[in-house]
């Protein structure tokens, strides 16, 4: 499949990019670990446009998402929006990515850029970032202690899936993850802590026990002060006001 993928990711620059400056085939699909539905993950960079957008289509067989930058936008993108975000979607793409036809000036500069960002890590959760990381895991935990139902014990259970990774990746210093990336970033970091986590979850979602979570969360938080609820104060920024009969 490695081949085929990256005869297809060439055919797609030819046929849409041709004017680009560096093209970067990513994701699972050319990592060796896609499914029959993986998307094909392309960065695409030109040397100057407009704005930065994202297109997707289907080409040779594949579902393509692409993103399209300029090396000003996809900078944006590195500082602006992924870093402070904890997740380096696209810095990692660029990292990781195969470029097509092959490696250029450009292109590997990119790498370079990508690459310092991710080893620079995440920026550090300043106090109040953690606080508010900390209770809407907190929230979330109350919401399994004694659900009224199976259908919001599932639902719950799935946000505190992607909300209680995200903290402790974060509070660790590590990189973040979303969705379905979140074992492999776990495991990543901690190889024993992903085995008990996703069994954790597995027994949440499979046989709808919470109390594995339950204790896996408890442990979590343990160290920064336990759950948060009492004293918790989040203040909105003061230009978060309109007058009101407002035309909406």
């Amino acid at each position: 499949m490695g081949e085929r993928i990256i005869d297809v990711a060439n055919a797609i620059r030819a046929e849409r990019y041709e004017d680009a400056a560096a093209v970067f085939a990513a994701g699972s699909i050319v990592r060796g670990q896609g499914t029959p539905f993986s998307d094909l993950d392309l960065v695409v960079v030109y040397a100057q446009l407009p704005c930065a957008y994202r297109e997707s289509f289907r080409s040779g067989g594949y579902p393509v998402e692409a993103f399209v930058h300029d090396p000003a936008t996809l900078e944006y993108f590195f500082l602006e929006i992924d870093r402070p975000s904890g997740v380096p979607a696209l810095p990692q793409m660029v990292v990781e990515g195969i470029e097509v036809p092959g490696p250029s000036e450009l292109s590997q500069e990119l790498k370079r850029r990508a690459t310092a960002i991710i080893e620079a890590g995440p920026p550090p959760l300043d106090d109040d970032s953690e606080r508010r990381l900390r209770y809407a895991v907190s929230d979330l935990l109350d919401d399994l202690r004694a659900p009224r139902s199976r259908e919001e014990l599932i639902g719950a259970g799935a946000r505190l899936f992607g909300q209680l990774a995200n903290y402790c990746l974060r509070r660790r210093g590590s990189w973040s993850a979303r969705g379905k990336a979140i074992p492999r970033v776990l495991r990543q970091m901690d190889t024993a802590l992903c085995d008990v986590y996703c069994g954790a979850f597995e027994d949440l979602f499979g046989r709808g026990d919470p109390q594995s979570v339950i204790r896996l969360t408890e442990d979590l938080l343990r160290d920064s002060g336990g759950p948060l609820f009492d004293g918790y104060r989040a203040e909105a920024p003061p230009t978060w006001r309109r007058q009101p009969g407002t035309a909406v």
